[in-house]
């Protein structure tokens, strides 16, 4: 489902729905670590992100190394001028966390995605044509929803659904409520927000019908000075479990 990736990207909040996203910080050098759990708080995956700016452009990388020998790999290049757009992003997923691995790659700019399958073993790649539009918010949806206002409308993104067969969708993304998290007993404030897929269409009418609507992604954002993502609630794959993304500290 939604790439998820997060940690530590400052950029202008959403305007209303249909008009591109301004900065107001634009992005540096930025490296971080992150833990992955199941609902039971049982640890599966390592992380680490990474950003590393080229000019105008920012290369952005949130791997996840699980327990069992699982990779979930993202690497997203995206523009920052007036506004972000997504020029290339690339997710792997392999092993056997994941039902159906495999390495998909987004070209906004030559409207293809390239589709590997790993499970067959084979190395033939298929590419689609898509109809992408400049919004587009694969490798960016937590940088729109890290720097949203809390007063900001509802806003709705295209989002390129990660599959061996992808499909467009739009991600709602409204704030759900104001919570507080502690650090080593410091309450801090953070933003819960709420993104719902939908499907649209017959399919979207039907989903929730035959138990096959997708579940909403939870995002916690910290208050107070620099907005930061904490904690991500989300399935990594369709008609997967949710599971929790976490910063993650060092231990000695």
């Amino acid at each position: 489902m939604v790439r998820l990736v997060t940690i530590a990207l400052l950029i202008q909040p959403a305007c209303a729905q249909g008009q591109a996203v301004k900065i107001r910080h634009r992005e540096g050098v930025l490296r971080g670590f992150v833990v992955l759990r199941d609902e039971k708080g049982a640890t599966l995956a390592s992380g680490e992100f990474s950003q590393v700016p080229h000019g105008n452009r920012i290369k952005s990388r949130l791997v996840f190394y699980f327990l069992d020998g699982s990779v979930d790999d993202e690497t997203a290049v995206y523009s920052q001028g007036l506004s972000f757009r997504l020029i290339t992003d690339r997710h792997v997923q392999r092993g056997q966390s994941f039902p159906e691995p495999c390495d998909v790659t987004i070209d906004v700019a030559a409207q293809q995605v390239s589709i590997r399958a790993l499970s067959t073993g084979s190395e033939e790649i298929k590419t689609e044509h898509f109809d992408m539009p400049p919004d587009l918010a694969n490798g960016l949806l937590f940088n729109l929803i890290k720097n949203l206002q809390k007063d900001a409308p509802k806003l709705e993104v295209p989002y390129l659904s990660l599959s061996l067969k992808p499909r467009m969708v739009k991600l709602a993304i409204a704030l759900e409520k104001e919570e507080e998290f502690t650090i080593a007993g410091r309450r801090v404030k953070a933003l819960k927000w709420d993104v719902k897929p939908e499907l649209g269409g017959l399919t979207g009418i039907m989903a929730p019908m035959v138990g096959k609507q997708p579940p909403d992604l939870h995002v916690w954002i910290a208050q107070g000075g620099v907005p930061a993502i904490v904690r991500v609630d989300a399935a990594l794959y369709n008609g997967g479990p949710i599971w929790s993304i976490q910063l993650a500290g060092p231990v000695w």
